[in-house]
């Protein structure tokens, strides 16, 4: 397809880069928009933002007669989809949680129980809990991990809905912090360093395009960038 732009599309549980073409209308975009945040047609509303960046708003879609161009649809920009009524839509119901009472307990309550991540820890003497030699046995098994460079994978997220796919540029130990580090380039600019830290550079990419993680947090495998499919054939 040509003619298409690169735009991030942004709803309450969604985060993904998307080709457009800006010749079908509002009206056919937010029929796609559906299958990707969940947000009925008739509950969404478009916002036209500057870029990932920079929030200004730079339109309203409101015209759903309009093609996208008619609102100088533009590479890197980012459409915003709001639900105007969340309540009546099942991503909203999940997400809200204004009505869900806070559970809390004090970091004395948390170290007398025995059913925690820190009781099980101390019963194996695993991570702080470990002697020298277990440490030292730990950093050795890491280094064993096997994320090919130049392989395709994504990136444990803790926001729902947002995938974190990019290319496996470095592996290896760093200045920055002790043991094994993989040095991945996002396909979107989720990152926080453009492959250096701290004046050291591992590998080479945009600026906010890099990042690095730790080995049990990427997943390789065959992870394409997100498109969407907006051929004329489909609608």
């Amino acid at each position: 397809m040509t003619g298409v732009v690169n735009v991030f599309v942004v709803s309450p549980d969604t985060h993904s880069e998307r080709r457009i073409d800006p010749h079908i209308t509002v009206e056919q975009l937010k029929g796609k928009l559906e299958l990707i945040t969940g947000i009925p047609v008739s509950h969404q509303a478009l916002s036209l933002l500057a870029s990932q960046q920079d929030s200004r708003v730079l339109t309203e879609l409101t015209d759903e007669s309009k093609p996208l161009g008619f609102y100088g649809l533009a590479d890197w920009q980012v459409i915003k989809v709001t639900d105007t009524n969340p309540s009546d839509t099942l991503t909203g119901q999940l997400t809200d949680v204004s009505q869900v009472e806070k559970f809390e307990i004090s970091e004395a309550e948390y170290a007398q129980r025995n059913d925690t991540v820190l009781a099980y820890k101390q019963r194996n003497k695993i991570g702080r809990f470990s002697g020298k030699e277990e440490a030292k046995q730990e950093d050795q098994s890491e280094m064993n991990v096997d994320v090919p460079i130049g392989s395709r994978c994504e990136v444990e997220s803790t926001e729902p809905g947002l995938s974190k796919r990019g290319t496996v540029r470095f592996v290896g130990p760093t200045k920055f912090s002790k043991g094994l580090w993989v040095g991945v380039e996002y396909d979107e600019p989720l990152g926080k360093n453009d492959g250096s830290v701290q004046g050291e550079r591992y590998f080479s990419c945009r600026q906010n395009y890099g990042v690095f993680v730790k080995p049990d947090k990427v997943k390789v495998g065959d992870f394409p960038v997100e498109e969407l499919d907006l051929d004329d054939e489909e609608m």
